[in-house]
């Protein structure tokens, strides 16, 4: 890959589900070292998105490619993935730590077998992500701030150049959010990797994303914060009034159609 090559390249790209269209004539290039949030409300295909990154998922039209290479069904080691945060059940059967082993050796065939570079990667992973007090437990009996950082843990077990984060946030409190915020961010600016991070609050982020991705109504804006989240803008964008309030350094997003649109900017604290 050049320096110049965008590590996620979408073009002309369409979606259709269960015969809708979600969204059609997406372009979209992401930098190596940029963050590009991703905004909407449910439905509009945020995760499908995602998915087809991910080669799981058929666009109807057009293009995906990761590192200059069309994605595929095979999977990707270059792309890192951490999943919505939602609680594991509290038998599961594994330690926090094993969870990260997933990443380093879950996709060998086979029985893993253990090596001593595995281990070693693991154990430098868990600390990484300042899970070292609690990964020796079991993952069903941690706490949600605690699953998510083991995640993430294994979602970088590769060192990936994309990292895809998939509502992330979802269910943390404000402190775990910046917590897991910190892990992602880290890892961008020390491995110069692209993030794309689906989310229903912008704050957490505020002052590290680079440009937001808004997808509604079957349509998509896309720009800086400052050119996105603005009252004229969403309101075309929802064929709606809708009116983006600043309260101190958090923004709100007031009077979307949408009854989870309108939770994209909250504070966050009753979560």
């Amino acid at each position: 890959m050049t320096d110049t090559q965008p590590v996620l390249q979408i073009r002309d790209a369409a979606l259709r589900r269960d015969g809708n269209e979600l969204w059609s004539g997406l372009n979209l290039d992401v930098a190596a070292g940029e963050l590009v949030a991703i905004l909407g409300p449910s439905g509009s295909g945020k995760t499908t998105l995602m998915r087809a990154i991910l080669g799981l998922e058929p666009l109807s039209a057009g293009t995906i490619s990761v590192g200059g290479r069309p994605v595929r069904k095979r999977g990707n080691r270059t792309i890192g993935y951490i999943p919505q945060s939602r609680p594991l059940p509290p038998d599961t059967a594994l330690r926090g730590r094993d969870l990260v082993a997933l990443g380093v050796n879950g996709h060998r065939f086979g029985l893993p077998v253990p090596r001593r570079a595995d281990a070693k990667r693991v154990a430098a992973l868990v600390e990484a992500v300042g899970a070292g007090a609690f990964a020796d437990r079991p993952i069903g009996v941690l706490s949600g701030g605690e699953q998510q950082r083991l995640r993430v843990g294994q979602a970088l077990a590769d060192d990936p150049d994309l990292l895809l984060c998939d509502e992330p946030l979802t269910s943390l409190d404000l402190a775990n959010q910046q917590a897991v915020i910190g892990l992602i961010d880290r890892h961008r600016r020390r491995h110069d990797a692209a993030v794309l991070l689906v989310t229903h609050d912008i704050n957490p982020l505020l002052g590290k994303v680079d440009r937001i991705l808004y997808i509604a109504n079957g349509r998509f804006t896309l720009g800086t914060p400052d050119e996105v989240l603005r009252s004229d803008v969403l309101s075309d964008l929802y064929g709606a009034n809708v009116f983006v309030l600043r309260a101190g350094d958090r923004l709100v997003v007031v009077g979307a159609p949408d009854a989870e649109a309108s939770h994209h900017h909250h504070d966050g604290a009753r979560e």
